[in-house]
């Protein structure tokens, strides 16, 4: 059955995990999340999931319509604002780079990020999107003159699982 609850952004959470399996970058990545407390990601804002499939028409000599869409490329990406700053996600995006510049190539953290949308109202019934081998892509910091300060950081994500539950 679908679910079909209404969610606000306090409804939501972001974990962050790594899978051993995936090697040298998951462990660099676990490193980093243990060592900055980043299990879950708190004072964020501004969430984004874009998952875009690329459909390619195919179009005969004549035709107006396209006779065959054929698929292509899956890309996930997004981006995470944070009312904090302690540097934890510039090092998911450096690894070991990010406390000086290495002699050699390096390993770039790779790790999972659980969105989680639950309400409390509503017990049992809850949304789960869990983005796997993702990679932080860009980060920057911004010190506007009357607000808060803010960073941002954009990722790609290898592939995502959903998970809905009670309805």
């Amino acid at each position: 059955m679908a679910n079909t609850s209404v969610y606000t952004g306090a409804d939501g959470s972001i974990t962050l995990s790594t899978v051993a399996a995936n090697g040298k970058e998951a462990e660099v990545a676990q490193g980093i999340i243990d060592a900055n407390d980043l299990v879950t990601i708190g004072r964020a804002t501004g969430v984004t999931l874009e998952v875009r499939a690329e459909v390619r028409a195919f179009n005969e000599l004549g035709q107006r319509y396209a006779t065959e869409l054929r698929p292509g490329n899956v890309s996930v990406r997004g981006t995470i604002q944070r009312a904090y700053l302690n540097g934890a996600l510039l090092r998911l995006l450096l690894g070991e780079a990010a406390d000086g510049r290495p002699a050699q190539s390096w390993a770039q953290p790779s790790f999972n990020i659980t969105l989680l949308a639950e309400n409390a109202a509503v017990p049992g019934v809850k949304s789960t999107l869990t983005l796997h081998g993702v990679k932080l892509d860009q980060w920057s910091y911004t010190l506007p003159e009357d607000d808060f300060v803010m960073e941002s950081a954009a990722f790609q994500a290898l592939f995502l699982t959903v998970g809905d539950e009670g309805a």
